[in-house]
């Protein structure tokens, strides 16, 4: 195991930082994550917030996740760093807008869940792998995480990169799988959040792939 936190108390969250203006709480004894601005401030109203420590190009990354509130969507960034190598928190500071991250001084790939955002997300759901710099879509497949209404919880996600094969999966159910002949070199790995949602998150593990 490379890293394992249960994200489960504020001492969990030691060193990780937010970007955008967020709150997280433990209500249930697992991170709560949401902003505290008005969807109708649009790209200022997202957050991230970023694990501190950075990570090889080929690990597996878990985590179990409950939606509590949509509309919204859910990212995970992750082998994020600077454009030339840089550690992610040395570059200018961002604040949630989402250009900054896929059009900014940074390279990383993300993957989008629980896409509810806009009605046509919510009518036909997927999972997006993009790579950036730039907004390149490279990967889709199904989502098959319900509406809040019906969730039940926790959903496992596992998101694994080995050796430039990209394989998101939902309690095993594999979503999508990518080859990039060309692989980020790894980096930082970051949740964010598209306000209203509210999602809840617990027992990240990384290991290697």
């Amino acid at each position: 195991m490379l890293y394992e936190n249960p994200l489960a108390s504020p001492d969990d969250l030691a060193g990780f930082r937010m970007e955008g203006d967020g709150a997280v709480s433990f209500p249930l004894g697992r991170l709560r994550l949401e902003s505290v601005r008005p969807a109708e401030d649009g790209q200022d109203a997202n957050v991230v917030l970023w694990c501190p420590d950075d990570f090889p190009p080929d690990i597996t990354v878990e985590w179990d996740f409950w939606p509590i509130r949509e509309p919204g969507l859910c990212i995970l960034f992750f082998h994020a760093k600077g454009r030339s190598g840089e550690d992610l928190f040395e570059l200018s500071p961002r604040t949630g807008p989402y250009e900054q991250y896929h059009h900014g001084d940074l390279d990383t790939y993300h993957v989008s869940y629980f896409r509810r955002r806009w009605p046509a997300e919510r009518a036909f759901h997927t999972c997006n792998l993009r790579k950036s710099h730039g907004f390149h879509l490279v990967a889709q497949g199904a989502d098959p995480i319900p509406g809040v209404e019906d969730a039940q919880g926790p959903y496992k996600l596992r998101l694994s990169v080995d050796r430039g094969l990209i394989t998101f999966a939902v309690n095993e159910l594999i979503s999508f799988q990518w080859y990039d002949d060309q692989p980020l070199t790894g980096g930082k790995i970051g949740f964010r959040q598209m306000a209203p949602l509210i999602g809840e998150y617990a027992n990240l593990r990384i290991r290697p792939a």
